[in-house]
């Protein structure tokens, strides 16, 4: 079916030597491809199926009439009236607990204290949800944990496959997505001084230039470097994946059931749009061993130069003449845009933060990260030839987004917020619609998972799961990173996720809870029995779930009766208050203390218990 769409793209090393031809990935197994959508709304409906949530002290389970929901801006107007008119009842709006730990590991990547718990809940002010969600996105914690996503997303990490970029290099990286947060930069300013980035990439005020000195391709012409950064920047900034095959044949015979867009685009064209990187020049420094500078790299740009057609070897097949053509002059894809001056990534640059596919793309990645699903999957497999809704494909390609209306309006939103991240999430947070519980009264179809009906429960980042533990008992870490003068105390901070050196133990948790490396291994929400072996044993747990180390469980151990000790236990960890049920189990197993030494023992038990309940585990 063509409406399922996906990602093709292949590794720039994934080629033979010497002009062979490419083996394409999804002639080899286009079935991994064409159900990659299917697998990803398979997983967050079970998922959500096997996620039973346990009802929390305040609000009710039963679903609501998608009519009577309060509508705060065109998100609610869209994700209700589309279940008006498909006859699904929504969830209901989240009860104050389960809320606050939602928005605040969304924004923070940390779970609140049972102090703001109780205050949240206490406050009786009608606009309490928009204030808090003012304090986190203003918060430091808010940088953190986005630093981590953008960290991510480009793949900041100091020893990827083809090029060392050292952990100077990762750390003014680092340093410059954070302090381009802090300093609330647009997404397009974001985006612009990725690709113009120059200088040398250790020097923290050139930590932009780290993006492009990705893009340096061994094994191969200079051209493979030029494919590679136009390859990875289609992906990051304009989700399209596919972009990566163009550069290696034409999309027709190879891309028509996949992309329709990319089936009508021509390998020429791919070229003159690698062409705006053609005067890229990034030498590596040639100091001593000893200089600071040692295996840095100088970024600049050349006044001169052309994509050439002319190679026989490295990591793409032949770049060959075309009806005597033999020199390429950039020209941005879809408008025909050349270069004004000689400044070419400017020009690119220019051009791609006017693209709509901008827009969409960052839109989408948003919206999965506080939805998470997002309305293109995967990401980075949009389809431009059909996500219009004004101007549909012909059959039978049918529209890519499961809902193309609301992808438009959200893009055309954080085009007229200026591109502003922090407003965007904003936006989002509101709404009625990311307000819904996870629970859900009554069957839960898989025919329901792209309607937004209920929050779908996520499984904690690694670093969320090891900031959690050491939130929920005051013991937060305590690791250095070469290169920063001061230790830091949450994973959330990590510069990359081979940290921390320092500590192989911590290292090794965080590992199975499945960051990733941000080069060959991508991050993923699994779930795995070696997880929950490590929550159950490993001493990160066991060290910190102990009355005399904890000041939080020392503190609950010496409140007034049983019944306030395990609340403040359940507030802790779970962020909410026990059920009846809970409580009844957790009192009569308190009542069998016969001194003060079993009692603790026993209060220990009880935090080890909420640890590796599944609901710590999750955002929901």
């Amino acid at each position: 079916m063509r409406n399922l769409f996906l990602l093709v793209c292949l590794s720039v090393t994934g080629y033979a030597q010497t002009g062979s031809q490419p083996d394409c990935t999804f002639r080899r197994d286009p079935d991994e491809y064409l159900t990659r959508q299917l697998r990803i709304h398979r997983e967050v409906f079970d998922s959500t199926a096997k996620f039973a949530v346990r009802a929390s002290s305040a609000g009710g389970t039963a679903n609501v009439h998608p009519s009577v929901q309060p509508r705060r801006n065109f998100i609610d107007d869209y994700i209700f009236g589309q279940l008006e008119l498909r006859g699904i009842s929504s969830a209901p709006i989240a009860g104050d607990e389960e809320f606050l730990r939602r928005v605040s590991l969304d924004l923070t990547g940390r779970i609140p204290a049972p102090s703001e718990i109780r205050a949240f809940a206490a406050d009786t002010d009608e606009d309490k949800r928009d204030k808090v969600i003012e304090r986190l996105l203003a918060s430091e914690e808010f940088l953190d944990k986005w630093t981590m996503w953008f960290g991510d997303l480009l793949k900041n990490t100091s020893f990827p496959s083809n090029f060392d970029r050292q952990q100077d290099g990762r750390n003014s990286y680092h340093m410059w997505i954070r302090n381009s947060l802090k300093q609330d930069k647009t997404l397009q300013e974001f985006a612009f001084e990725l690709i113009t980035g120059a200088g040398n990439h250790f020097d923290l005020s050139a930590g932009a230039a780290n993006f492009p000195i990705a893009s340096k391709t061994p094994m191969g012409p200079i051209q493979d470097t030029y494919d590679t950064m136009l390859s990875m920047t289609a992906s990051t900034f304009l989700g399209l994946g596919e972009m990566d095959c163009l550069l290696c044949h034409s999309g027709r015979g190879r891309l028509d059931q996949v992309n329709l867009w990319g089936s009508k685009v021509t390998r020429m064209e791919a070229w003159r749009m690698a062409a705006f990187f053609s005067r890229l020049n990034m030498p590596q420094r040639n100091v001593p061993i000893t200089d600071r500078y040692y295996r840095s790299f100088d970024v600049s740009d050349r006044a001169a130069g052309t994509y050439d057609l002319n190679t026989n070897w490295g990591n793409r097949p032949d770049r060959a003449a075309v009806n005597n053509v033999r020199n390429l002059m950039p020209e941005y894809m879809g408008t025909g845009a050349t270069p004004r001056d000689g400044n070419w990534r400017a020009a690119f640059a220019e051009n791609m933060v006017k693209d709509p596919m901008f827009a969409r793309n960052f839109a989408n990645r948003l919206w999965k990260e506080m939805f998470n699903l997002a309305l293109v999957e995967p990401v980075d497999s949009m389809d431009p030839a059909r996500l219009d809704p004004a101007n549909p494909p012909e059959a039978p390609w049918t529209l890519q987004a499961t809902h193309p209306d609301l992808l438009e309006k959200l893009a055309v939103f954080l085009k007229d917020y200026d591109y502003n991240p922090r407003g965007f999430l904003r936006a989002i947070a509101q709404t009625t619609a990311y307000q819904l519980s996870s629970r859900y009264d009554g069957e839960w179809k898989y025919q329901y998972v792209n309607s937004f009906a209920r929050h779908y429960p996520r499984r904690l980042m690694a670093e969320e799961v090891h900031d959690a533990v050491a939130k929920a008992t005051a013991m937060p870490g305590s690791y250095t990173v070469r290169g920063w003068e001061t230790p830091i105390m949450w994973a959330m901070q990590l510069p990359e996720p081979a940290e921390p050196r320092s500590n192989g133990t911590v290292a090794t948790f965080l590992n199975f809870f499945l960051r990733g490396n941000r080069d060959s291994m991508p991050r993923s929400t699994s779930l795995s029995i070696l997880q929950q072996m490590n929550l159950m044993n490993d001493t990160l747990v066991l060290n910190r779930v102990r009355v005399a180390a904890s000041p939080t469980l020392l503190a609950a151990s010496r409140l007034g009766s049983d019944e306030q000790i395990f609340e403040e236990l359940s507030l802790l960890f779970l962020s909410r208050k026990p059920t009846a049920s809970e409580q009844r189990i957790a009192l009569e197993y308190l009542a069998k203390a016969r001194d003060a030494n079993e009692r603790t023992a026993f209060i220990e038990d009880l935090a080890w218990v909420l640890v590796n309940k599944p609901e710590f585990l999750f955002s929901y």
